[in-house]
């Protein structure tokens, strides 16, 4: 299916429908085909719009293969669901991941590794690039700390929670989408636990938000209350990876020695349970 031009966008779409509606929309990691079929039943189940995410190690794996399987499930959905590709880290895997024909509706140019004015540099031409084939693009100011299955660990860098000011610096670049730092985490949150700075996000919100959508990363131990305290302070992605992937492995291993038909089908179901429960949560279903 060919991509849409970046005016009529599917990513874009389906968060400026979140924001003008003040929900948000769940953006689940998946690494399997199992995780996107159950991403897009249960966005068809709840009516909900979805995103589903891949990591660059879909393309190391697999090369197109698992991509074109992601996009063909997405779009041909009967609920608004597009394809994003999370946290892309070299400028070279951003460009190859935008060549595959109608494939990623999105991506994040990750350059939060570089120091920030190479990180500027490099995301404002990778930027360009998406968006000379249709695609939008986000990026990540500051740094958020941790890591997770398939993304490069950061959790030996400084934290550096964003500013408004460095917010702009990123809009300057061209993003669509802007995933701020405020105290969220990669991965484990460890022995500190939450602890969040809604004020900044309001800041930042205050300051950008008119021109980007915000995105929420490191959500995965949040509860209802937490979501609903981010998407006030206008969040309307929100990334989920082990609330989703964890009940596929319990179901694995749960039912060891089954007929391996049985066993992907009930990985399945747990992970579209799941997906339902955050899509109720964050108030998308019923908005498709």
């Amino acid at each position: 299916m060919a991509r849409p031009p970046l005016s009529e966008n599917r990513s874009m779409a389906i968060l400026n429908a979140a924001k003008a509606g003040g929900y948000a929309v769940p953006g689940m990691c998946c690494y399997n085909i199992e995780s996107i079929i159950a991403t897009v039943k249960a966005a068809e189940a709840t009516r909900s719009p979805a995103m589903v995410l891949l990591f660059p190690w879909a393309i190391q794996y697999a090369g197109d293969a698992l991509v074109k399987a992601a996009a063909e499930a997405a779009h041909s959905a009967s609920v608004p669901v597009s394809l994003h590709l999370d946290h892309c880290q070299t400028p070279e895997l951003v460009r190859r991941a935008a060549d595959i024909d109608g494939a990623f509706d999105s991506i994040m140019c990750d350059m939060s590794h570089y120091e920030k004015d190479e990180n500027l540099k490099l995301t404002a031409e990778l930027v360009k690039y998406c968006h000379e084939r249709g695609i939008a693009a986000e990026a990540e100011p500051g740094r958020i700390e941790g890591g997770e299955d398939g993304v490069a660990e950061t959790v030996d860098l400084e934290g550096v929670l964003t500013t408004p000011e460095q917010a702009e610096e990123f809009v300057a670049t061209g993003i669509d989408m802007l995933a701020p730092a405020f105290g969220n985490v990669h991965g484990e949150y460890g022995p500190r636990g939450i602890q969040l700075e809604y004020e900044r996000l309001q800041s930042i919100n205050k300051a950008v938000g008119d021109r980007v959508r915000l995105v929420l990363h490191g959500a995965d131990p949040f509860d209802q209350e937490i979501f609903s305290k981010c998407m006030a302070a206008g969040v309307t992605k929100v990334n989920i990876n082990k609330g989703m992937n964890d009940h596929y492995a319990r179901t694995q291993k749960e039912m060891q020695g089954k007929p391996l038909t049985s066993v992907i089908e009930a990985g399945t179901n747990a992970m579209q349970v799941a997906i339902e429960k955050y899509m109720h949560w964050l108030g998308s279903a019923g908005k498709a």
